[in-house]
């Protein structure tokens, strides 16, 4: 599935005035500094990921979450879908396809150091339209606090402290929290929300434990289910 024609627009009107962009990277592999890393997938996929924003090999494949962190999600996909471990990067890419992916800013930064909220507030509701209206599924895995808490710009101040409430509780990484997404023009759309940690390296607390927890939400999802099926 691709952006519609105006949204896709739309994010490179506001890359174009976004200071931050690593365009070192883009130059690196002949990338297009304005062009949105976006994966979207099916339609009907059984289930979104939502991250923080694209890294270095993001950028060279021009495929979100094709990372190391990324990585750690699409082997625990292809262990649900195949029942064994996933064998090569190709089998990475392919089994990503049957997922939505999105993330709250789709444009690597400088030194991969999280966004600005002011940068986060501008293409929120592009991302929130996409979202939206490019994704029938309202069931989304977070990775980590900024993508959770994402959910919360220009919303009210309670949608904003039950977020932030949520994310105080010791059982965040098991329990879901439900929410609703608001666009200027009156639209909304109820998500579920089921919080991971961020599957990065160098979050030592939780990345051992990421592949169990992840395997847990897919379980409770019901996502286990469909992907075996696809």
């Amino acid at each position: 599935m691709t952006l519609d024609a105006s949204l896709h627009n739309a994010f490179r009107h506001e890359a174009e005035a976004t200071q931050g962009i690593d365009t070192a990277s883009y130059a690196e592999f002949e990338r297009d500094p304005l062009e949105p890393i976006i994966g979207l997938g099916p339609r009907d996929a059984p289930v979104g990921f939502f991250g923080r924003d694209p890294g270095k090999q993001e950028v060279r494949w021009a495929e979100p979450f094709i990372g190391s962190g990324g990585q750690k999600v699409r082997q625990g996909l292809y262990r649900t879908m195949y029942g064994e471990p996933m064998p090569d990067f190709d089998a990475s890419r392919e089994v990503g396809r049957h997922v939505f992916w999105a993330n709250t800013v789709p444009y690597k930064p400088i030194g991969n150091k999280a966004w600005s909220m002011a940068v986060k507030k501008r293409f929120q509701p592009l991302v929130a339209e996409m979202l939206m209206t490019h994704w029938q599924g309202r069931e989304l895995i977070t990775l980590g606090r900024e993508a959770f808490l994402w959910f919360g710009i220009h919303q009210s101040r309670d949608v904003r402290q039950a977020l932030e409430a949520f994310w105080q509780r010791d059982d965040r990484f098991e329990a879901c929290h439900t929410t609703t997404l608001c666009l200027e023009d009156g639209r909304e759309a109820t998500f579920e929300l089921a919080p991971l940690p961020h599957p990065s390296p160098l979050n030592q607390a939780w990345f051992k434990r990421f592949p169990e927890l992840l395997q847990a939400r897919l379980e409770q999802l019901g996502v286990a289910r469909c992907l075996a099926r696809a």
